[in-house]
């Protein structure tokens, strides 16, 4: 007998949609039993004449599912009911619903766009949005509009938020209800603090789950974020429950047989689950009472530090506790415990972003070039940003995937083909099967803990673990050494037979020609990446004085990146790898280090520089142009008859006249205008400090200019004796000084641009003793007090009684005889 699952009441409706429309969104809860009895009844009813193609988002979901509905028809996966995965696939003649993982539907696409024997495709898990779903759902509606209007389409979504998905398909919503049993949510009473062990907190909390739940029974299942974390969860927990408890690890990258024994059920006892993320929809695990969530889960990032996809830790969103939380009441009333508080589960997000959204998109352009359409051209859920596409671009062209008008090349469409970042597709194809264990090394995580940087370490490792393991003190990951070898065992087999000689220097600087590194001066192992940006190594490392390094992995850190793993190339190498991207550039620039212009000439391969010598005869103009950068760095220094200048410009601006823009800013703005013809000559900052400023700032004014600010802002006073005093502008009001002596007999006070000039009045000793704005007034006023005062210091100055009578002087009082 067939028990009965709550998707069954909602597959009648379904099936109704897909004949009248043949598009649909179904949304099921997890555990309501779609992935499992959807390709079943759609089979069953005859809704297509071809096979029907459901997509996974993981290998050991698809396989899983394809064993489960074989084993509903009382078959062995591979007859009615096959999978294709990476590395794996059991179908046959006869097999007509067959389990793929996401990119198994790509490949199928871009090598006969109209699916030949193809009935339907389901997307199923949608919600999780990874890249290759949205990329395959794309192509897919394009398929249908252009080649294939028969071609059914499903996506199933176990979460509510499917109405954007429906609306993309123009598809109707079909809705299971699902079952399930109350859980009772157990939060931590407090926060956990920041230098808190989470995973030691874990462990504890799974003893006390078990202790606290050992009555009501039932299998545990503990979500924790990755393999790492589930090792060393396992190794805590020995000896922390009871010997009837049986605990399991449950990751990906386990073999199948492992991860089976992990999903069966345990003959008697307790079972507990430590598993990742993979546990949350794809797959049901039987008699779960229990779930105790860590809150983490690994996503999908482009990493700065590899150039490529790498999985990050982040907490998890409300949707992913919610379907975790759900898994322990599928069979009867459950608990979950959470690691986090009940306060803070406001503060999670609601849903996890889409992989697209954040993921390397090197991938995705290759493919869209491969297709032969742009991002815009196809029906995306959430478009791919354009400033991620555009560097995906800008790294295909480098490989050599697209050509100067951004269309595939043949190499790209080779590219295309293998099952790797195109990256390391490009090491393999051009360095043939040799250069396998080192792209499955640099696909994994780094398989040593707490070792140098030196890619041949992990290769020495690689080779013989075991003999390794006993000569070095560093850990290593069993795991992570067992996957590189059996993956770099399936990609020789991809590379042809065709092989080159090249050392592993070489065959990394293929996949990261942007990332060969040349030291730099001093003593701290510091590199410039041909690329442009910067990375440092440990002082200690046995690499650090290395001249020229490709840098494979880094922590990513923007301004000056820490580097992870690399390996040392020689400069023979670089050339004879990139002759035709090695040119020579005349370089003259600013350099702020050394406060001058430099004038070089440069064998360049991106920004290292393999051979350097001086610029002798450079022209002129590019001496001023780089001299304008200098400007710029050094700032602008306005003083003496220069700012008189600016001040009087500015001024008479100020009342509405056009004349050019002579501040600070205004005059920085325009440099080349203005200043570049006037620095012939000038090549560094002593150069820029004698500089005079003045007649480069005067030939800014055209004649006519030139009298109207002398008209309305004169650029001196001419006392009575015929002296040109200049007026400072600089201040609220227009000021001179001037000696005393040099005013007599001047009885108006004088005026620029219709306001009195601000007079400092200066002793013989050029020290001001008065200021005025009303000469007149003074004389008649104070200056009987400044006479009484002055003729006391400086006896052989005249000092009148009534100054405005007197002539102006600037000599003593002649001596009587």
């Amino acid at each position: 007998m067939i028990l009965r699952l709550p998707i069954d009441d909602a597959i009648p409706g379904l099936l109704d949609t897909l004949r009248a429309q043949g598009r649909a969104v179904l949304q099921a809860p997890p555990g309501a039993g779609k992935t499992t009895r959807v390709p079943l009844a759609m089979l069953e009813a005859g809704l297509c004449g071809g096979r029907i193609v459901m997509l996974e988002p993981r290998r050991l979901a698809a396989r899983a599912a394809a064993e489960r509905m074989a084993e509903t028809l009382g078959e062995r996966a591979g007859q009615s009911v096959g999978y294709r995965v990476r590395g794996d696939a059991k179908v046959s003649k006869d097999t007509r619903i067959e389990v793929v993982t996401e990119g198994i539907l790509t490949r199928m696409l871009q090598s006969d766009p109209d699916l030949p024997g193809i009935g339907a495709v389901i997307f199923d898990e949608f919600h999780e949005r990874s890249l290759n779903a949205d990329l395959g759902l794309a192509l897919c509606l394009e398929v249908t509009g252009a080649l294939r209007d028969d071609l059914i389409l499903l996506a199933m979504s176990a979460t509510l938020n499917a109405d954007p998905v429906g609306r993309l398909m123009a598809a109707p919503l079909v809705t299971s209800e699902g079952r399930s049993f109350p859980v009772e949510m157990r939060w931590l009473d407090r926060p956990l603090g920041p230098q808190a062990r989470r995973l030691d907190a874990l462990v504890d909390l799974v003893v006390e789950a078990e202790r606290e739940t050992r009555a009501t029974g039932g299998g545990i299942l503990v979500f924790l974020p990755g393999e790492g974390e589930i090792r060393r969860a396992e190794a805590a927990l020995t000896g922390r429950l009871p010997a009837s408890c049986t605990v399991r690890p449950l990751f990906g990258a386990m073999p199948f047989a492992a991860q089976r024994e992990a999903i069966a059920p345990v003959e008697t006892g307790r079972k507990v689950v430590l598993a990742t993320s993979i546990a949350e929809t794809s797959l049901t695990i039987p008699d779960i009472r229990v779930v105790v969530d860590m809150g983490q889960a690994r996503r999908a990032r482009f990493d700065p530090g590899s150039g490529m996809s790498r999985l990050v830790t982040e907490r998890v969103t409300r949707a992913e506790a919610t379907q975790r939380a759900g898994r322990a009441g599928r069979v009867a009333e459950g608990f979950c415990y959470k690691l986090w508080s009940k306060g803070e589960d406001g503060a999670l997000a609601a849903y996890p972003p889409a992989e697209i959204e954040a993921a390397d998109l090197t991938g995705l352009a290759l493919e869209l070039a491969l297709w032969g359409a742009d991002a815009a051209d196809l029906a995306f859920l959430t478009p791919p940003p354009e400033g991620a596409m555009a560097e995906a671009r800008a790294l295909l062209a480098m490989l050599g995937a697209l050509d100067g008008k951004g269309r595939i090349t043949e190499h790209g469409r080779a590219l295309a083909a293998l099952p790797l970042h195109p990256r390391l597709g490009h090491m393999l194809v051009r360095a043939g099967p040799n250069a396998a264990p080192l792209a499955a090394l640099m696909a994994e995580r780094d398989p040593l803990r707490g070792a140098p940087v030196d890619i041949a370490l992990r290769q020495e490792a690689l080779r013989d673990v075991r003999t390794f393991q006993r000569n070095r003190v560093w850990q290593v990951n069993l795991g992570a050494v067992d996957r590189i070898n059996a993956e770099a065992k399936r990609l020789r087999k991809q590379a042809g037979t065709e092989k080159n000689d090249l050392s592993a220097a070489a065959m990394a600087a293929l996949a990261y020609p942007d990332r060969i590194g040349q030291r730099r001066k001093g003593d701290a192992p510091r590199y410039v990446l041909s690329g442009g940006k910067g990375v440092v190594l440990d002082s200690g490392d046995s690499l650090g004085a290395a001249p020229f390094l490709v840098v494979t992995d880094t922590d990513g850190n923007p301004r000056e990146a820490k580097v992870r793993m690399a390996t040392q190339i020689s400069e023979r190498e670089i050339r004879e790898l990139f002759t035709d991207q090695i040119d020579w550039v005349e370089v003259c620039a600013w350099s702020k280090r050394e406060r001058r212009v430099v004038s070089r000439q440069q064998e360049r391969f991106g920004a290292i520089t393999l051979d350097d010598r001086i610029w002798k005869d450079v022209p002129d103009d590019a001496v001023a142009r780089a001299m304008l950068d200098g400007v710029r760095d050094l700032g602008l220094r306005l003083d003496g008859a220069a700012a008189r200048l600016a001040a009087r410009v500015e001024l008479v601006r100020a009342d509405g006249v056009d004349l050019p823009d002579f501040s600070v800013e205004g005059l920085m703005a325009e440099l080349d205008g203005w200043l570049l013809p006037m620095l012939s000559g000038v090549k560094s900052a002593e150069d820029w400090k004698r500089f005079d400023l003045l007649p480069a700032l005067r030939a800014r004014l055209d004649w006519a200019q030139t009298q109207e600010l002398d008209r309305r802002a004169p650029g001196s006073f001419e006392t009575p004796l015929g002296r040109k005093v200049p007026i400072d502008y600089g201040a609220a009001v227009p000021e001179i000084s001037v000696r005393l002596q040099e005013l007599f007999g001047v009885t108006r006070h004088p005026v620029v641009g219709g306001q009195p000039l601000k007079i400092t009045l200066l002793s013989p000793a050029q020290r001001p003793i008065q200021i005025t704005r009303d000469l007149p007034g003074f004389w008649a006023g104070s200056y009987a007090d400044v006479r009484k005062d002055m003729r006391a210091q400086y006896p052989k100055h005249p000092w009148p009684e009534d100054p405005t009578q007197a002539d102006p002087t600037l000599r003593a009082k002649r001596r009587q005889g």
